[in-house]
């Protein structure tokens, strides 16, 4: 079983395309200004900047899979799991996203598995729990 990471794709190429759309119109708009004062320049271009900065967040959202668990790469927040920790991987219908269910009781989206990817996601989603059931399968006792 394939140990490549999971990553969306529909949503990855619509943020990468507005990081660039807005910083080259933020750049437009300091240059469109040629009276604007220091700090109005610099205000502008710290908000054009966040703004690349959380669209770029959400294009390098991913989850990658080793021998030992899964580290989920999601918008703000990177967690690490041994597979041990997860016990099942939903995908059902209205879900944006992958969700695992944890042995401590909660859940963890998995934002690397989009809807918005129609039949890649659910193909991606049958992956992360097949590896989930390969590496949670107590060893046999011979």
């Amino acid at each position: 079983m394939s140990h490549a990471p999971f990553r969306p794709r529909f949503a990855r190429l619509v943020t990468l395309g507005l990081v660039a759309v807005v910083l080259v119109l933020t750049a437009a708009l300091i240059l469109a200004l040629p009276n604007a004062e220091p700090l109005d320049r610099a205000g502008f271009a710290l908000v054009g900047l966040l703004i690349a900065w959380f669209c770029w967040r959400q294009a390098t959202v991913r989850a990658v899979p080793d021998e030992d668990g899964l580290t989920v790469r999601n918008l703000m927040i990177t967690t690490r799991l041994t597979w041990p920790e997860i016990v099942s991987v939903r995908f059902g219908s209205g879900r944006p996203w992958v969700q695992l269910d944890l042995a401590d009781g909660d859940t963890l989206a998995v934002m690397g598995i989009q809807r918005a990817d129609g039949e890649l996601a659910e193909a991606e989603a049958r992956r992360l729990a097949t590896l989930v059931a390969l590496h949670t399968t107590p060893a046999q006792d011979d």
